[in-house]
């Protein structure tokens, strides 16, 4: 039995959302590690380092809750979050460019932005199956 169009495109909406939760919770992740490797007590650099790594850890964690356990949530919102998490991820990765051993992290981070710009797009797909879609 071959699943039909609407179910093909449920079954990629739900895949889609999965791989960006995935990705945000690795961001989280590598960004929650980066952190705290960071001096407190150090220079600019290094703190603006330190706060950036902390928010993204804390965007990128609320996300992938959201889209883990959040079903019900209206698009616009969800869209709101994914543009906003996208947005830190990149103004992280920014920031850990700039300092030795950040490669890994800012990695994540740009893949974390790219993930949540592919569910975009998905939320933004006229008739994608979803229940109101």
């Amino acid at each position: 039995m071959t699943p039909t169009t609407a179910q093909q495109e449920l079954f990629r909406f739900i895949e889609d959302r999965f791989v960006c939760a995935q990705a945000c919770a690795e961001c989280a992740r590598a960004c929650a590690l980066r952190a705290s490797l960071a001096d407190p007590d150090g220079p600019a650099p290094e703190a603006l380092a330190r706060r950036k790594g902390i928010l993204c850890a804390e965007v990128c964690d609320a996300t992938c809750r959201l889209l883990s356990e959040q079903s019900d949530l209206d698009e616009a919102a969800l869209r709101a979050q994914l543009d906003w998490c996208g947005t830190v991820c990149l103004e992280t990765a920014q920031v850990f460019d700039d300092h030795p051993g950040g490669e890994d992290a800012a990695k994540a981070c740009r893949e974390c932005a790219q993930a949540c710009a592919d569910f975009a797009w998905t939320l933004n797909t006229p008739d994608s199956g979803r229940e109101g879609g």
